[in-house]
């Protein structure tokens, strides 16, 4: 039993893997794509934009009526120049953030006068959440005098998780009432938190495990809660 449930969880978090390598390719090549964001400026409101990002430029379309327009209203070279024009600004964008995640460290408490635990079980989840990106961009100087735009990235989401994992059963985690040890399946769900970078997001979770099999009634951590250091890769 102890193979097959490890098995399973292998063979699937291998498999978003294999399905999240064209996703993680186009996500590290630019971390501002085309699409629809916010533009703020120092001395102007917040304005609904479309931008058309290529490895030259970012051409800026204000929307009428949620459609970008004809012509662009400004430029953003992303080569080099003598001089630039472009004032500091961000640009910003909330979306709908799915990952494939997985919990590295687990940090159970105390239960039953026995120490805590800090676990690495294999595991992994789906999830959910509301995605905050921020990007300031800034008339930066080489060396050599020439100029450049600095387009930086920083954001943050929050949301849910749920999916399988692994969990050691052994006369520990029972308080003895079983003498097998073997490793069960669970399935872990709960609410995280990250701090998102173009590839890969990292925050913490906070989240319970329910075991699969009728050991859930002896083992000392079934539903209770833990806190964990969690790792996301994005899916859309």
């Amino acid at each position: 039993m102890k193979i097959c449930y490890q098995n399973i969880v292998i063979v699937i978090w291998g498999l978003l893997l294999l399905a999240s390598c064209n996703t993680l390719e186009k996500a590290s090549t630019h971390g501002l794509n085309s699409g629809y964001y916010k533009l703020k400026s120092k001395h102007e409101n917040t304005q609904n934009i479309y931008l058309d990002v290529s490895n030259e430029q970012i051409n800026v379309y204000r929307l009428t009526k949620k459609q970008p327009d004809k012509n662009q209203f400004l430029t953003i070279p992303l080569t080099k120049m003598d001089s630039l024009v472009c004032k500091p600004m961000i640009i910003k964008k909330h979306s709908l953030d799915i990952d494939i995640t997985t919990i590295l460290l687990k940090y159970r408490p105390t239960v039953l006068g026995l120490p805590a635990q800090l676990t690495t079980d294999l595991n992994m989840a789906l999830y959910f959440g509301s995605r905050h990106d921020y990007f300031p961009i800034r008339n930066k100087k080489d060396p050599l005098g020439m100029s450049y735009h600095k387009i930086s990235n920083w954001g943050y989401d929050y949301g849910l998780f749920v999916g399988p994992g692994t969990t050691l059963i052994s006369p520990f985690t029972t308080n003895n009432k079983s003498t097998n040890e073997y490793s069960g399946m669970i399935i872990q769900t709960g609410i995280a938190g990250f701090i998102e970078s173009n590839i890969a997001s990292f925050g913490l979770a906070i989240g319970y495990d329910y075991l699969t099999n009728q050991d859930r009634k002896i083992w000392i951590y079934n539903n209770k809660p833990w806190v964990g250091f969690i790792v996301g890769v994005a899916l859309n």
